[in-house]
């Protein structure tokens, strides 16, 4: 396997050096994972086990996985945003953007993967939206970001099901979207 990699960069290389083409250099093969280069995120939690928690389906769960968990406090998600994901074709066709409000609700199911944990006295209850303050959009975010989602909860109000939760989404080290949420657990 690795002189098969070893040849394709070399083919790769060698097609770059011919006359008449800008030789660009490519970064030397190597079988170790390159930890500086690409860091990876821990998975704490994979789509499997936040299907279990949330009642989320296609096309709107929107957390691939959560890479940083701790029971009624904050969660941290991720969602890989692909040009084939169901909004891109109508937002918008010439320059495909996630909208704002799918980022909104990305955020909002991370915080529901804190409120609902049976480890702080959460319960498999639904839980919903009853608002959100000061939402602010920083960067568009595309097709092949990553977007890494932090929830925090601020104030628990267990008697009453309602927790106030801040919320900020990066691509990379960018802060893209930030706001606050008011959740409340109950049934339906």
């Amino acid at each position: 396997m690795a002189v098969a990699s070893n040849s394709l960069v070399s083919f790769i290389q060698g097609s770059l050096s011919q006359p008449g083409r800008t030789s660009h250099s490519l970064p030397s093969p190597s079988l170790s994972f390159p930890g500086s280069r690409f860091p990876a995120y821990p998975t704490v939690m994979d789509i499997n086990q936040i299907r279990e928690i949330l009642p989320h389906r296609f096309p709107f769960l929107l957390v691939d996985r959560v890479i940083e968990y701790n029971p009624g406090v904050s969660a941290v998600g991720i969602k890989n945003v692909t040009i084939n994901d169901n909004f891109f074709p109508g937002h918008f066709p010439e320059r495909p953007i996630m909208p704002g409000v799918l980022m909104v609700e990305a955020m909002a199911q991370v915080g529901g993967l804190v409120m609902l944990q049976p480890e702080v006295g959460g319960s498999r209850e639904n839980f919903f939206f009853a608002g959100v303050d000061k939402v602010r959009f920083r960067k568009p975010v595309i097709a092949g970001d990553t977007l890494v989602m932090r929830m925090t909860l601020i104030k628990l109000q267990k008697r009453f099901g309602i927790a106030k939760m801040e919320g900020k989404a990066y691509v990379g080290t960018d802060l893209v979207c930030e706001g606050e949420f008011l959740m409340a657990t109950g049934s339906t």
